[in-house]
């Protein structure tokens, strides 16, 4: 297979994105490390078919998604470090109020976490989540509303014991 000069390009013009999102997937560096880099093979094995028909990065994003989900099917233990990757980060650091809110979502079940962070972190609708984590709607749905309970919960329960609400 010749190598298109497209495809190095594109990597190299969207990798940091795609690491940043495979950090927000997993939760680690390394897993996003490796997460990054299975996708960006097998985005290069379907290139030519990728770029005439879809979006590569949407095409990255979805084969990132899944691999993190068979690789905790797989395990099904995860440990999550909120250490930052290493390299220039260019997103907002969380602040320190918001701090409780990543622990919480540490502390989330995988397919919740997963269904949050494709929601509202990829803007991706419920069909669309639906698509890339092969489940139903209606479990894409409950699983949303059950994190977002659970993040309500763990996030004003520190907050309410101070006197203030949410």
């Amino acid at each position: 297979m010749d190598d298109d000069p497209r495809f190095a390009d594109f990597v190299a013009e969207r990798a940091d994105a795609l690491l940043r999102y495979g950090y927000v997937l997993s939760g680690n560096p390394h897993d996003a490390a490796d997460l990054t880099q299975e996708a960006l093979i097998r985005l290069h094995r379907a290139w030519s078919r990728v770029r005439r028909k879809q979006d590569p990065e949407s095409y990255t994003r979805m084969i990132m998604a899944r691999l993190h989900i068979s690789v905790w099917r797989l395990r099904r233990r995860e440990r999550l470090t909120w250490d930052l990757p290493e390299g220039l980060h260019l997103d907002v650091l969380p602040s320190e109020a918001e701090q409780g809110l990543w622990q919480a979502l540490e502390g989330l079940p995988r397919k919740q976490r997963a269904v949050l962070v494709l929601r509202y972190y990829e803007q991706l609708t419920d069909a669309e989540i639906s698509g890339v984590l092969g489940i139903s709607r209606g479990t894409v749905r409950s699983h949303a509303s059950l994190g977002l309970n659970k993040l309500r919960s763990a996030v004003s329960h520190p907050t309410a014991a101070n006197g203030s609400a949410l």
